[in-house]
């Protein structure tokens, strides 16, 4: 139950992350390969700024305005500058590795075993476990973003957003310009991700140069997920909320699989393996359900046609 209630609170966190992938890759169809390095950003941002002596809030909201920045980049070389998206997100990427062995002063992690977090003050205020604190402080952020995000996607803005991963040319049409609609995307995008590596951090109590290693698949799997628990729904929200899920329970299969005593060098490829499975059976699907739609056809269609064909003659 302890590791179970750990993978919840991983999933939860790591949901915001998801969200952030959720943006790009399902309403601009961008599968940004920024999220690896912004992850470990926010995460180090915060962790530096709490070790400084900055109210764990405030480091935080620094971690958010990091990946906002970070994602930016990344906007910036695909819009401006016309570099394609994934190859944008992997310069950006890579140039983040520096960064954040820079931030954390060349060390490859930094602990937060003494410092106060925003997890530490829940810890602390209602005497619960660090586990419990996570899960709690990650619904009540989750709730709160989901929200907002729900606001922001109904604005014109938000709709205009979502009408250039739709038909990027009729609304550009329609005179929007989705180089800004793209660049706020990648941006608010990676905000996200951002801060889910800043509250991660504050979870496990350090940051480490290699925390976001795989975040992109790990967003990608968990959505996949959702899609396949939550798929006929269509009100955005839900959505939304089936990208938590779906982050939630890829942590508890990996907990699990943790548990029974798989090596946690095999995760990455279990991941991969998740992903791929979870791509082709929708593909799988759909061709079946075609296939079957012609086999009905030959055998009813067919028999029809003769009925008619004899009615008339």
């Amino acid at each position: 139950m302890g590791s179970l209630q750990s993978g919840v609170a991983q999933g939860v966190l790591w949901g915001i992350m998801v969200l952030g992938v959720y943006i790009t890759y399902k309403l601009l169809d961008i599968p940004d390969l920024t999220a690896d390095g912004s992850f470990t950003l926010g995460g180090c941002v915060t962790t530096v700024a709490i070790l400084a002596g900055i109210d764990p809030i405030l480091a935080t909201l620094m971690g958010l305005g990091a990946g906002f920045l970070a994602g930016a980049v990344t906007g910036i070389l695909h819009t401006v500058f016309e570099i394609p998206a994934i190859l944008a997100g992997i310069l950006t990427q890579i140039g983040l590795w520096s960064v954040n062995l820079r931030i954390m002063g060349g060390k490859a992690n930094n602990p937060l075993l003494k410092a106060d977090s925003t997890i530490s003050f829940f810890t602390d205020a209602l005497g619960v476990t660090q586990s419990q604190a996570s899960l709690l402080l990650g619904v009540l952020l989750v709730i709160a973003v989901i929200l907002i995000l729900y606001w922001f996607f109904g604005t014109e803005i938000g709709s205009a957003l979502r009408a250039t991963g739709d038909n990027e040319d009729m609304i550009r049409a329609l005179g929007v310009n989705t180089g800004h609609t793209k660049l706020l995307a990648l941006a608010l995008s990676n905000a996200l991700i951002g801060l889910s590596g800043a509250m991660v951090a504050q979870m496990q109590k350090y940051a480490d140069i290699n925390m976001g290693r795989g975040a992109i698949v790990i967003g990608l799997a968990a959505i996949v997920i959702g899609e396949v628990l939550l798929g006929r729904a269509k009100n955005f929200g839900v959505k939304l909320f089936s990208a938590i899920l779906g982050s939630i329970v890829y942590f508890i299969i990996q907990a699990l699989v943790l548990r029974f005593g798989m090596d946690a060098n095999d995760m990455k490829l279990l991941s991969a393996i998740m992903v791929a499975v979870a791509l082709a059976i929708p593909v799988a699907m759909r061709r079946y359900n075609t296939k079957k739609s012609y086999v009905e056809y030959d055998l009813y269609g067919a028999e029809a046609e003769q009925k008619t064909g004899g009615a008339e003659k």
